[in-house]
């Protein structure tokens, strides 16, 4: 297990008690009830430093090497019924935009999310899940044949932004987020998106609007990384953590604003602690809101979704 920096206490009480219990499998001494007072520590710990995550720590956990993925939240959910779909149809298949057809219990719903690497190798080959205009071009053709089969749309996000290389942007990048956007906006079949990781600038919104939209517990979403923004505002990046804080990234943040419908709660520690009780969270919010679209008519679909859309933001006429 991997520990980030405010998660050294956690570490500290775990390796103790681990020593607790070598000491007692090794010798005649009874160690419970130390062992218990150990423990009653630890989830003490937990509990203080998980309730009160900063923007930044938040952003820490969307991170973390051991937290799933996008196709481990697939294979979870959807199983062995998964069936993925590749290539846009004109250039070729994007490995960081991953999509295809799968079924919970009786009801069919065609998945799309973007796709992390593991380790160095599968980064590169992921690209670090950064689409490029191929793989928006990709989800937008894997969205119209659901809406062909009137088959229900998933999208779970989880990037650092869409690949900003010099060959993306000649092959279309902004049209192709555009595009997905505005064809999002009137989709006839409906669309639930969760952010399960990071929720980057256009590269998240080209797949993020829908008709219900929901962040994990300790995941993000905003326009800019807080580096990125520190180092435009202050030319450095040691100001990340303030950054965080004034973009307002947070699922709470967001659902204060109105620009989610909800949260989904992860398993004290973040979701990779564990792994299980987050794709059985996930699983269970996209029935609920499939529950309450399901009976919608598609004009009826369309119509909430604009408006939805339309009341978002303040402005002034």
């Amino acid at each position: 297990m991997e520990y980030l920096d405010f998660e050294m206490p956690i570490k500290e009480l775990q390796d103790q008690l681990e020593k607790c219990q070598i000491i007692g499998e090794e010798s005649d001494v009874d160690v419970t009830a130390t062992c218990k007072k150990i423990e009653k520590k630890l989830a003490e710990a937990r509990k203080d430093i998980y309730k009160n995550l900063t923007p930044w720590q938040r952003v820490q956990l969307s991170r973390h090497p051991n937290r799933p993925y996008t196709m481990d939240y697939i294979r979870a959910i959807f199983g062995e019924t998964f069936m993925e779909l590749h290539g846009d149809r004109n250039v070729k298949d994007d490995k960081a935009m991953v999509g295809g057809l799968g079924k919970i219990g009786n009801q069919s719903f065609m998945v799309i999310g973007q796709q992390k690497g593991y380790n160095t190798k599968t980064r590169q080959f992921r690209n670090f899940g950064m689409a490029n205009p191929e793989g928006y071009r990709k989800a937008l053709r894997l969205m119209k044949m659901a809406e062909k089969f009137r088959i229900p749309v998933v999208t779970l996000l989880d990037t650092p932004g869409a690949y900003p290389g010099l060959e993306a942007e000649e092959r279309g990048q902004g049209e192709a987020i555009a595009r997905n956007i505005f064809e999002m906006t009137r989709l006839k079949t409906p669309i639930i998106a969760i952010v399960i990781g990071e929720g980057a600038s256009g590269g998240a919104l080209g797949i993020g609007v829908g008709d219900r939209v929901y962040m994990m517990e300790n995941t993000w979403y905003t326009v800019i990384s807080p580096e990125s923004c520190s180092s435009i505002l202050w030319r450095s990046w040691e100001f990340k953590e303030q950054a965080a804080e004034a973009l307002k990234l947070t699922g709470a943040d967001m659902k204060k604003l109105n620009l989610i419908d909800g949260i989904i709660k992860e398993p004290i520690g973040g979701a990779h602690t564990d792994r299980e009780g987050a794709f059985k969270a996930v699983e269970a919010q996209i029935l609920e809101a499939f529950d309450e679209l399901k009976e919608l008519s598609d004009a009826d679909l369309v119509a909430k979704r604009m408006d939805k859309y339309s009341e978002m933001g303040v402005y002034k006429e």
